[in-house]
């Protein structure tokens, strides 16, 4: 199969912040599962939704409540009710969820489900940021499962989370690990970092050859407020091209293609694997 049909599904919040994150959870899975069906008869084949999906994103507080959002991976509510859907549909999720490891630790984390449903494992996210809005070190651990990449029915799949998309080291990683397509979930508002939005992923899927999935949300989640979200999710494949693209204000499924051998057609051009000099590299570890 060369062909792969991918698709991201951006959301605002449904519910209110004041709510429990049981009472959340419920409204964003109702909220999702429309756009699961939608992206089925479009024939989607893998599909991924934006970062802690079924939450708001809690980081602007240091509200201990929010630890109630965690659930265990895969034995949790919302990675067995997505396997379900894998498994109905024939599709690959990629389902970035709240993880509890053990009580009081916790992680930012995306379960990887195959087309037959069944759980091929977990990405937890590796750069965690502590700046104002953005106290994600009162929320995650810094992740430790390393640079996975899932084989999964239609290609291989690597997932980088949010604030790890300023670090290059993780995409290189994924990509010589056998990734075709690395998901990105995200959670990031309109700011200091929108105009590196549609710069970084490009580029950093021109640098490794790879198709780059960038999914984000919409809308402002009260009380915090902390800017608005501005969705524009999108697929950019190896050349750094955005393929398919999302709006910046509504809640929508967006479909695109990915093609298996533009990969080998650009690495196969550019040779970036072949000229690099890891036995040079060693000094950049010790910075």
């Amino acid at each position: 199969m060369s062909t792969i049909k991918v698709g991201l599904i951006q959301t605002a919040l449904h519910g209110d912040t004041s709510e429990s994150p049981q009472a959340i959870k419920k409204k964003m899975l109702d909220a999702h599962i429309p756009f699961i069906e939608e992206a089925a008869a479009k024939g989607v084949q893998v599909l991924s939704f934006q970062e802690v999906f079924n939450q708001p994103y809690f980081c602007p507080s240091q509200d201990k409540k929010w630890y109630g959002a965690a659930e265990a991976i895969p034995d949790g509510e919302t990675t067995r009710l997505m396997q379900e859907y894998a498994r109905k549909y024939n599709m690959v999720i990629v389902v970035p969820i709240y993880e509890e490891h053990m009580p009081g630790v916790y992680y930012n984390t995306a379960a990887v489900i195959d087309a037959d449903g069944s759980y091929l494992g977990k990405y937890r996210k590796t750069h965690i940021p502590q700046v104002a809005g953005f106290w994600e070190k009162f929320f995650f651990k810094p992740g430790n499962s390393g640079w996975p990449v899932f084989k999964t029915a239609y290609c291989n799949i690597g997932v980088y989370i949010c604030y790890d998309r300023h670090f290059p080291e993780g995409w290189r990683g994924l990509a010589l690990a056998g990734a075709d397509l690395i998901v990105n979930p995200s959670a990031t508002v309109a700011g200091l970092s929108q105009y590196l939005w549609e710069l970084e992923q490009p580029a950093s899927a021109a640098a490794n050859g790879v198709y780059i999935a960038a999914i984000n949300r919409v809308g402002r989640e009260q009380p915090w407020d902390i800017g608005e979200f501005y969705g524009s999710s999108y697929l950019v494949n190896p050349r750094g091209k955005i393929v398919a693209q999302a709006s910046a204000d509504k809640e929508e499924l967006v479909v695109g293609e990915m093609d298996l051998q533009l990969i080998r057609e650009v690495r196969d051009t550019w040779q970036f694997f072949r000229d690099r000099r890891p036995e040079t590299y060693g000094p950049l570890t010790d910075i």
